[in-house]
């Protein structure tokens, strides 16, 4: 779990620009943004975002999709046409997963349901900051064995999930499923995305048997550490 001491420490050279169209919850999530970086910057729509980012420089943007003016959508993809490697964090609603595929599809790999879960939005932010500054992923205990939690891992390299000395046995497709996912933790990963990754290894899954297969693999891992986004895919959520 993070916390305000450790997120502090990787942002408070950063600034941030924050888009969101309901007032209360943009002045709200701004003052709890500005405890965190060296400069906040929180407009109502994309229109003024994107006025902002033509002037200045960023280093993470935070959008909601649905603003007057200018979307989420159109806003990153404006924004990627001038900066590529942007940091982008989305916010979304359970109903705007439609809208997160061309999202996915740009590159943007972190979203935040809302209502805004707090202790998600610094994690998200935490991973981002990390990443901007080369900070190593602390969440790896060496560049092939990713830590799970504090009980399980995952060797990519032999395929083994251990939880402390034990192994647990995993089946060739659920090993494949372990593989992509963790290939860049918190990477949201789509059905196509996966059908494909099997395809590469000369294997065939459709989208019911994605499901079913995710259905028995969480028995067997950490809860909560795969986490289904509503019509967009799946990601492991490391909790350490």
């Amino acid at each position: 779990m993070t916390n305000s001491k450790e997120l502090l420490q990787y942002t408070n050279g950063l600034t941030l620009l924050f888009a969101e169209d309901h007032q209360e919850l943009r002045e709200s999530t701004a003052e709890i943004l500005k405890n965190f970086f060296k400069t906040v910057d929180a407009v109502n729509d994309g229109d003024e975002a994107l006025a902002l980012y033509k002037e200045n420089t960023y280093d993470i943007i935070l959008t909601d999709i649905r603003m007057p003016k200018i979307d989420g959508i159109e806003l990153t993809q404006k924004i990627y046409e001038i900066n590529p490697l942007q940091s982008i964090i989305i916010l979304s609603a359970h109903d705007e997963s439609k809208y997160l595929i061309p999202l996915i599809n740009m590159g943007v790999s972190q979203f935040i349901k809302k209502p805004i879960d707090y202790q998600e939005l610094m994690e998200s932010l935490l991973k981002v900051a990390k990443k901007l500054l080369d900070v190593p992923n602390e969440t790896q205990t060496s560049s092939h064995i990713i830590s799970l939690d504090t009980n399980y891992t995952y060797d990519r390299d032999n395929k083994l999930l251990a939880k402390g000395d034990d192994n647990i046995y995993l089946t060739k497709y659920e090993i494949i499923f372990l593989d992509i996912l963790t290939s860049q933790s918190g990477k949201i990963f789509s059905n196509e995305d996966i059908v494909n990754y099997y395809l590469a290894q000369e294997e065939s899954i459709d989208a019911q048997n994605i499901r079913k297969l995710v259905s028995k693999l969480r028995k067997k891992v950490p809860a909560d550490s795969i986490e289904s986004v509503y019509g967009v895919g799946y990601r492991v959520v490391l909790t350490l």
